[in-house]
């Protein structure tokens, strides 16, 4: 990558400004990577693509503390069938085409460690990722990552909570790169809290005061499931990621893309 040239984080964050202009927020989906199966992964992965502005694909990790039940569930399954992270990189490597949909990593700690800090930019720009999300490295840990995949000019989103300090909150939305992931709730992916159809109004005033803080864009994950959710979280955040209930569509074996266009 040279100066001149845009780092493929900037995709992230152009993909969802794109989306802002056409007036929605933009619609990150979440996919693990090799579920259900191995021999459906690039056929699911362009349903997802073919629907949403940034496409985010677990790594399947054997303990996913971050992840409730159902990622648990596709996680444990994954690595069952003997997905790997070099694996994700050949599947995407193997691609006739790219997708326009950026696509971001999700992976926690231990797998880019085996693979290797030096290797893993290179390998990761290669098969056409743009940057990581990786909820159990804390920031004050995070200069060894940062600095790897900087070399590539590959993003390190940050994720923020609703208990996050308002010095701490500052500090990451200064130095996270592709979007700000505002989890919406304490606890675990796909946790539904009161009415599913409604997000709660302090929800939404945290949303603002992350939005208040960051010159990226925000996307709110953890729980969003319908289209009256993401309609109640627009003009508050610049995304909403979807991700147990899209392993849910896949899980039982619908059209991923039909749940996926429902939502826009």
């Amino acid at each position: 990558m040279t100066r001149a040239s845009a780092a493929p984080r900037d995709a992230v964050a152009a993909a969802i400004q794109a989306a802002g202009a056409q007036g929605r927020p933009a619609l990150v989906g979440f996919l693990t990577a090799g579920f259900p199966t191995r021999r459906d992964f690039k056929k699911n992965l362009a349903a997802v693509a073919g629907v949403c502005d940034v496409v985010e694909i677990g790594v399947p990790f054997s303990d996913p503390m971050a992840d409730g039940t159902t990622i648990q569930r596709a996680s444990f399954a994954a690595l069952s069938d003997g997905v790997t992270l070099p694996w994700i990189f050949d599947e995407l490597n193997s691609l006739e085409s790219r997708h326009a949909a950026p696509i971001l990593l999700m992976s926690y700690l231990n797998p880019l460690l085996s693979f290797g800090l030096e290797a893993l930019p290179r390998a990761a720009a290669s098969a056409g990722v743009a940057g990581f999300i990786v909820p159990d490295l804390p920031y004050e840990e995070s200069a060894d990552l940062r600095g790897a995949l900087d070399r590539e000019g590959l993003a390190l989103v940050q994720m923020v909570t609703p208990v996050t300090p308002p010095d701490r909150l500052a500090m990451l939305c200064r130095e996270a790169q592709g979007f700000i992931y505002a989890v919406t709730m304490t606890g675990t992916t796909g946790a539904v809290k009161g009415n599913s159809t409604e997000v709660p109004a302090e929800v939404l005033e945290y949303m603002d005061r992350v939005k208040q803080c960051s010159t990226i864009p925000v996307c709110a994950g953890f729980g969003i499931r319908s289209r009256g959710q993401i309609a109640d979280f627009a003009g508050h955040v610049d995304g909403v990621v979807v991700g147990s209930a899209l392993v849910e569509v896949l899980e039982r074996g619908e059209d991923v893309g039909a749940f996926l266009t429902s939502l826009r």
